[in-house]
């Protein structure tokens, strides 16, 4: 592994600061509940942004959906009157276009934090329901300029304009959409979720310096079972790994290991299935990472 990477200096007496702005959902694990305690155990400071609230996650038959769009002007205009400082602003999950501008509002607040930007907007060639064509639009301009930007396929292929392909997908393939991705705008891009139906998940790391010809690939050994909230997971993880001073390589190798420990304690929860990922009993890798 090449670890040239670094994106952020950690001082190991420092706790950096990041703003995460996903929605809140009551039961489910994704979104803040996942990002809040992922990135806490990283050494990391969570300032919550919630960009809608849920009863529970969208895989759900049941759950009630509040757009907190009004809120937020006002919300951030007391952060600066506060002189509130941040080291990252974490995008995830928005709730309505208008989101965008407030993310790059805090972009233009916090000129020298960084831009890590899961672009939340559906997983299995669809659109998750509360997105519309205009949303998935305003979110492609987070590409521009972002630090980490880490797509799923679906994701990657709304970003690009381009046909679902599938999870399994060759190296040609990966390349192109590596370099499609690079080619919005984004510094770095960690590609997610290809199944080449071996026994491996694989990821892609790659960075505009070197586009796809430089990619490096990371495998991960994949379990019989699919979990809802692998993604938050995966991307608060790499996030915290990121702000732990580890190059991206390395934090996305890290990211993809925690979520493999994490579904593997979650099969023994109930209903977890539908409820998503349990990643309490491991929390302590990540907070071994800054120890180190």
């Amino acid at each position: 592994m090449s670890h040239s990477n670094v994106l952020y200096q950690r001082n190991p007496l420092y706790i950096p600061r990041v703003a995460a702005v996903h929605d809140m959902c009551g039961y489910g694990k994704c979104s803040l509940t996942a990002a809040i305690p992922i990135l806490s155990a990283a050494g990391c400071d969570v300032c919550p942004v919630p960009t809608a609230l849920f009863s529970a996650h969208t895989m759900y038959k049941t759950y009630t959906f509040h757009d907190t769009t009004e809120i937020l002007s006002g919300y951030l205009d007391a952060w600066k009157a506060e002189n509130v400082e941040l080291d990252a602003v974490y995008s995830g999950f928005l709730g309505s276009p208008e989101q965008v501008d407030l993310v790059e509002r805090l972009y233009h607040e916090y000129p020298q934090a960084l831009h890590l930007v899961d672009p939340v907007m559906g997983d299995g060639g669809k659109m998750y329901p509360t997105y519309t064509e205009e949303l998935c639009e305003a979110t492609k301009r987070l590409a521009v300029g972002a630090d980490v930007l880490m797509p799923n396929l679906t994701e990657a292929s709304i970003l690009t304009n381009s046909a679902y392909p599938g999870q399994n997908i060759d190296d040609a393939t990966v390349n192109e959409i590596l370099d499609k991705l690079i080619d919005l705008g984004a510094k770095n891009v960690v590609l997610k979720g290809i199944d080449r139906n071996d026994g491996k998940i694989r990821n892609f790391v790659a960075s505009a310096s070197t586009r796809s010809a430089g990619k490096i690939e990371l495998s991960h050994d994949k379990l019989p079972y699919m979990i809802h909230g692998t993604g938050d997971a995966f991307a608060s993880s790499l996030s915290g790994a990121v702000l732990a001073g580890k190059p991206l390589d390395e934090a996305a190798h890290i990211a993809g290991e925690f979520v493999r420990s994490a579904m593997e304690s979650t099969r023994h929860q109930p209903h977890f299935e539908e409820r998503g990922v349990s990643f309490e009993l491991v929390l302590g890798e990540l907070t071994d990472l800054v120890a180190r």
